[in-house]
């Protein structure tokens, strides 16, 4: 019988920064049936504060989920199909931005990666406003995920 490669756990340092170089995550809420509800988000990650933000508009299906049970994870794949990292935590949601360049609009702002900075920040804030954005913090309490090491 041929041994074949367990699952490595991945330390947290390993964990953060896939969190860090991944851009985009399945992020899964609880229904209220507590059924999990699952969508692919862009997301935010700062490993100083252990925090996952993500940009959404207030009439989202999360933000209700959120609203009710503010639990939450965060699934990112990898480089490879054999890796992934699990964030859990609460979720918390600031209000919606109602003026632009207001406080959650500036951190809506400092969201976009620097190479994709809008070159008219004053429009994208007031597009933001128009589109009723808020920002989902999800508060890091447990990082878990692994790799397998194996060729191809």
């Amino acid at each position: 019988m041929t041994q074949r490669p367990g699952p490595r756990l991945l330390s947290d340092d390993a964990l953060s920064d896939l969190l860090g170089t991944q851009q985009f995550g399945t992020l899964a809420t609880v229904r209220r049936s507590g059924h999990p509800h699952m969508t692919t988000m862009v997301y935010s990650w700062d490993p100083e504060a252990r925090v996952v933000r993500f940009s959404t508009t207030a009439d989202r299906i999360k933000v209700t989920h959120l609203r009710r049970d503010p639990r939450a994870a965060l699934h990112v794949q990898g480089g490879d199909v054999w890796s992934f990292a699990v964030a859990e935590g609460e979720a918390e949601l600031t209000g919606v931005t109602t003026v632009p360049g207001d406080e959650v609009g500036r951190e809506l702002l400092g969201m976009v990666p620097e190479a994709a900075r809008p070159e008219d920040e004053q429009a994208f804030l007031e597009e933001l406003v128009a589109e009723r954005r808020l920002v989902v913090r999800l508060k890091v309490d447990r990082l878990y995920g692994t790799a397998l090491d194996v060729a191809g």
